[in-house]
C-alpha cells in the first residue's frame, strides 16, 4: 500500500489548463502550504504536517512534475520555471479557499516558495525556506572543486536529451545517491517511504530534469530582474540551513538579508532532510514564524 500522511485527505486540484496537482489536506485553522524538495514528494512533510494540523489547515501538494501531480511536457523554459510553479501553488491555495496563507518549502520547494513570495506578496503572509540559497546566489556561490558537491545541478542544466538518458539508465542509483549522502540520519526515511520516493522519481525523470534546467536559465533571469528592481520579500521570513557557507566560502545570512526585510536565519545541525530528521524543530520554527507580524 502506498504510504500517505495519516489523517489527511487526498484530492486532485486543477491549477492550470493542463496541470492538476495531487494534494494532501488536513487540519483546521490558519492555512499553511508545505512544498517538498528533491528527490522527494509531499510525504517528506508527514511528521511536520501532522503536528501543524492540530491548529492549522495544512496543504501538502506534490509539485508540478513530481510525485503524483501532472508532468506537462517541457514546451518552453517557462513550463518548469519557479514562476510558473509558484503560480500553481497560489492557484491551489485559492481553490481550496485560502487567498492568503503561510508558505514553507524545502530544497526545490523552497525555490518555488521564494519565487511565490516575490511574485505574490499579497497571497504569502509568512515564508520559510529550508536549506537553500536563492537561485541567483546559489550559482554565484558554486565555484572551483567545491562545486563538485552540486554535480547534479550542472548535469541537469544541459540541453534536453543527455541528462534524461543518463539518469533513466540508472534512476534508482541516481536518486538514491542523494537520499544516502544528504542524510545524517538514514533511519529518518523508512524503507517504504524511500521506495515511494524512488518510484515517483523514476517515473518523472524528464520533468525533474526540466525543473533543474529552468534553474540554470529562466529562474536566474527572474532573480536578476528582481535584484535590479530591488524587489524584496516584505513578509516575515525564516531560513533554516545547514552550514554550507563554511565549505563554499559565503555568508548565508548576508545573502538572505539582501532579499528579506524581516529575516530570522538559523544554522541547523541535522542533515539536509531536516523535516524528516528533526521534525519537531522544524514544526516549532514554523509555528514561531506564523506568530510574527500578528
Amino acid at each position: 500500500m502506498k504510504p500517505t500522511i495519516a489523517g489527511f485527505e487526498y484530492q486532485r486540484v486543477p491549477v492550470a489548463e493542463d496541470v492538476s496537482l495531487q494534494v494532501a489536506v488536513g487540519g483546521t485553522g490558519t492555512p499553511v502550504v508545505l512544498l517538498h524538495g528533491f528527490p522527494q514528494t509531499h510525504l517528506m512533510w508527514r511528521h511536520v504536517a501532522a503536528d501543524l494540523a492540530v491548529d492549522h489547515a495544512v496543504i501538502c501538494p506534490d509539485l508540478r512534475g513530481y510525485g503524483d501531480s501532472d508532468k506537462p511536457r517541457e514546451d518552453s523554459p517557462d513550463t518548469y520555471s519557479k514562476r510558473t510553479m509558484a503560480a500553481d501553488v497560489v492557484t491551489l491555495a485559492r481553490r481550496l479557499g485560502h487567498p492568503r496563507f503561510a508558505l514553507a518549502g524545502h530544497d526545490r520547494g523552497a525555490l518555488v516558495a521564494f519565487r511565490a513570495g516575490l511574485d505574490h506578496p499579497d497571497a504569502v503572509s509568512h515564508l520559510a525556506c529550508l536549506d537553500i540559497l536563492p537561485t541567483l546566489d546559489m550559482w554565484n556561490a558554486l565555484h572551483g572543486t567545491s562545486a563538485a558537491v552540486a554535480f547534479h545541478l550542472y548535469l541537469m542544466a544541459q540541453p534536453p536529451g543527455l541528462a534524461e538518458r543518463m539518469i533513466s539508465a540508472s534512476a534508482d542509483a541516481f536518486f538514491g545517491h542523494f537520499l544516502d549522502v544528504w542524510a545524517n540520519r538514514p533511519d529518518a526515511i523508512p524503507p517504504q517511504v524511500r521506495a515511494e520516493y524512488l518510484r515517483a522519481c523514476r517515473e518523472a525523470v524528464p520533468s525533474i530534469v526540466a525543473d533543474y534546467r529552468a534553474s540554470a536559465g529562466v529562474d536566474v533571469e527572474h532573480d536578476e530582474a528582481d535584484r535590479a528592481a530591488e524587489n524584496r520579500l516584505g513578509m516575515p521570513v525564516t531560513v533554516l540551513q545547514q552550514d554550507w557557507g563554511a565549505a563554499l566560502g559565503y555568508e548565508a545570512t548576508a545573502l538572505w538579508q539582501a532579499w528579506a526585510d524581516d529575516l530570522r536565519h538559523t544554522t541547523v545541525s541535522c542533515g539536509h532532510f531536516m523535516a524528516e530528521e528533526a521534525p519537531a524543530d522544524v514544526a516549532k520554527a514554523l509555528r514561531e514564524l506564523m506568530l510574527r507580524g500578528e
